[in-house]
């Protein structure tokens, strides 16, 4: 494996909030009240070994979430499956954008998150109060009406999806992501109690008490924003957002997980993604890159992946 791998031991200053297992439940099972409504259709590309298909479901609140899904055409028997997330601001893109899974041998579902995404229904539940203009302070005054509960909520049921397809094999999924993607994937390792393998690449939404201080960079810069701007109101933001910090999912995480980040990060700072490292429950690897920003290892962080999804899809 390429890089710097390390045994990391660095404390949080997060903390937990006590009802913390039970708003996840109720609001998985707000979201699951709605009823999956899969579906799948064949999406032309000219390509003659995979094949796309533009692949719908409903996340939380009934909203309806669009994704992309690429296999391989051909193979006997039913796929391992890996549902891949994205950053900030950015959805799953052209059909043709990412061809390495599929090519790898796996389905690959690649998820748009709500009202970030082109193919996606905005998300148009009330929103908390103002926000600095972007997602991360969306509903930041409660976790109920925060933007993250949906995205976390939506993400399980891709997850959901995914293993709802014949194409799949649901005993063998895992997730993947890099910066918001990695955080949301880190989300699903705790939340998603049976997932086989969790790759996590230079995650945001970690260490969320501390990231408006360790960051200049958007978004936390948002962050930082709504803070200096609502005095009063931080007390409430900050406790919204130990429900959807990283540290504390991955406390309750059991899936086999690869993560990275580079050393001179400073959009997800090195000091938000060790803690998450150290507090993740389940068997684990951390590649750092110490001379690298954002981009962790790049092409290198790739290859490493597709390593690791072998070795454990």
């Amino acid at each position: 494996m390429h890089g710097d791998l390390a045994d990391v031991d660095v404390p949080t200053t997060q903390t937990e909030p006590a009802d913390f297992d039970r708003f996840w439940a109720d609001t998985l099972a707000e979201t699951r009240a709605h009823p999956l409504d899969l579906t799948v259709t064949p999406h032309a590309t000219g390509l003659a070994v995979i094949d796309v298909f533009e692949v719908a479901f409903r996340g939380f609140g009934g909203t309806r979430i669009h994704a992309w899904l690429r296999v391989p055409r051909g193979v006997p028997g039913a796929l391992p499956g890996l549902v891949q997330f994205f950053g900030y601001g950015n959805g799953r893109g052209h059909a043709l954008r990412d061809l390495r899974w599929a090519a790898a041998g796996y389905a690959h579902l690649v998820v748009d998150a709500r009202g970030q995404g082109h193919g996606t229904t905005d998300d148009d539940r009330p929103d908390g109060g103002p926000s600095a203009g972007g997602f991360l302070t969306r509903g930041l005054r409660s976790p109920q009406e925060y933007y993250y509960r949906g995205v976390y909520a939506d993400a399980v049921r891709a997850v959901e999806a995914m293993r709802a397809l014949d194409v799949v094999d649901a005993g063998r999924v895992g997730v993947v992501g890099a910066s918001q993607g990695g955080g949301i994937a880190l989300a699903m390792a705790g939340l998603v109690p049976d997932l086989r393998a969790a790759i996590i690449q230079a995650p945001f939404l970690c260490e969320l008490d501390r990231a408006a201080l360790l960051s200049r960079e958007h978004p936390y810069a948002l962050l930082t924003q709504h803070f200096a701007d609502r005095r009063l109101e931080v007390p409430a933001a900050l406790d919204t957002l130990r429900y959807f910090d990283g540290v504390n999912l991955a406390r309750r995480a059991t899936a086999p997980a690869l993560l990275s980040t580079g050393l001179q990060d400073g959009i997800a700072p090195p000091e938000t993604v060790l803690p998450a490292f150290t507090a993740y429950a389940g068997p684990k690897q951390i590649v750092l890159w110490p001379y690298n920003g954002h981009e962790a290892g790049g092409d290198l962080d790739e290859e490493n992946a597709i390593e690791f999804a072998a070795a454990h899809l």
